[in-house]
């Protein structure tokens, strides 16, 4: 395939798994790069929710890849296909790497409905279903960067019995080498590049197998999935996810789908994850949810703990490493703080201090909280500016952490734990 190479230049491996790392000829010319362990920008349909382009544009930091779901766009193909421009013309991203995934990791996706030869997408409209054929005229329309390959994710759930997830890898497999045909020979999708997706449940054998295999066709990076939040056990998802990685070459990127939650976030950093979506940050603010977490490894940690413990007895959070319900979004984490209850109807402080986004430095809580029981539309654009800001802050602070050897530092800080605390690693 012609157009510019893929390629992930790692700088450091921290502890034998962590990568830190650039992301180097991304984009059809090539000149995008993006750095590891990062995230791309979640968007509906092309936009961030609740912000224009000027309002997300103030923001600095931004990753410079745009995730668009098929799931989002499907139901607009012919109107894209009237257009012929690509989805970046249509949607205004001008300057954005496009990365078009099958479905949108933030909303719940029904199972029970692929065939060998189809998968399922939900719109606006209902279902959508997919034929390979139908999957890449939807590509060729959309003319991303890169995309995800076609794929059977119907095993995320514990029950799936080994014969079923079987099926799915095998079915993944054979889908990609399908759509890798059609992409070889489509002029439109020159320069293009494909991830391969890794299958398998929750059984190690079939995750082995589905990396090996998918490792071996020309794909560009890798898309794990199945491991989203609620799906599995933590140290299960991590294992798995250790696993997979060894059978994956160490310069194409591996991303993370369906895992937001900055613990989770960690944990597969350190199992040797890349790429994440940034899907959090709105369930956040659907939520009426301010992140503040700190991520802070500046050299005085004792103001910094002394702040967080400060935060977290204003915020009355939940227990901290409880299991969400994949179906419950509605459920606070432990690093947010929820706006909508009635003590921040008279706290004149900001939403979170120190935060030096536009709604921090503008805003008190009293006010967040006054627009969110009031349904005001400006409490969901103030939120999620402040929470897209946070969230990429603290990936900028998980990279600074990996170059200067201060991982452990940083999980004390995100988890809240005082040094000392957390278990030693030998």
């Amino acid at each position: 395939m012609a157009g510019s190479r893929m390629k992930l230049e790692l700088s450091r491996v921290v502890q034998g798994t962590s990568r830190l790392g650039v992301l180097k000829g991304i984009g059809k010319t090539g000149q995008h790069s993006l750095e590891v362990p990062g995230c791309l920008l979640y968007t509906h349909v092309g936009t961030v929710p609740h912000l224009t382009q000027d309002t997300l544009h103030t923001l600095s930091n931004l990753p410079s890849v745009t995730q668009v779901t098929l799931s989002n766009i499907a139901e607009h193909q012919e109107v894209l296909e009237e257009f012929k421009g690509g989805f970046r013309k249509f949607a205004g991203l001008h300057d954005s790497v496009l990365y078009c995934s099958l479905h949108d990791p933030a909303a719940p996706c029904p199972t029970g409905y692929t065939t060998s030869k189809t998968v399922s997408v939900w719109g606006s409209g209902g279902r959508i279903e997919l034929t390979v054929a139908k999957f890449m005229a939807l590509q060729r329309t959309v003319q991303p960067d890169w995309y995800q390959s076609m794929a059977d994710g119907e095993t995320w759930q514990n029950n799936t019995s080994r014969k079923r997830v079987r099926k799915s890898v095998d079915r993944t497999l054979a889908h990609l080498d399908e759509c890798l045909q059609v992409h070889q020979k489509s002029q439109e999708l020159e320069g293009v590049k494909v991830f391969g997706v890794v299958e398998g449940g929750d059984i190690l054998e079939e995750r082995v197998r589905s990396a090996r295999e998918t490792a071996k066709r020309p794909v560009a990076g890798f898309c794990l999935d199945g491991f989203q939040t609620g799906s599995m056990d933590q140290s299960l998802r991590k294992q798995l996810i250790a696993a997979v990685t060894k059978e994956l070459p160490e310069d194409k990127p591996r991303l993370l789908q369906g895992v937001g939650r900055p613990d989770e976030v960690l944990a597969c950093v350190e199992a040797g994850m890349d790429l994440f979506e940034s899907f959090f940050p709105f369930q956040v603010t659907e939520r009426g949810g301010a992140l503040c977490f700190s991520f802070d490894i500046s050299p005085d940690p004792e103001r910094a703990v002394l702040e967080l413990d400060e935060e977290r007895e204003t915020a009355g959070d939940p227990q901290q490493n409880g299991e969400l319900d994949v179906d419950d979004q509605a459920q606070m984490t432990a690093f947010e703080i929820n706006l909508r209850d009635k003590r921040y109807q008279d706290d004149f402080r900001p939403p979170v201090e120190g935060c030096g986004c536009y709604c921090c430095k503008n805003h008190q809580r009293a006010y967040l909280h006054h627009l969110l029981v009031t349904n005001e539309l400006l409490g969901g654009v103030l939120l999620m500016i402040h929470n897209t800001a946070h969230y990429h802050g603290f990936f900028s602070a998980l990279r600074e952490a990996l170059a200067n050897d201060k991982l452990d530092l940083l999980k004390r800080r995100v988890l809240g734990k005082r040094d000392g605390q957390t278990e030693r690693k030998d």
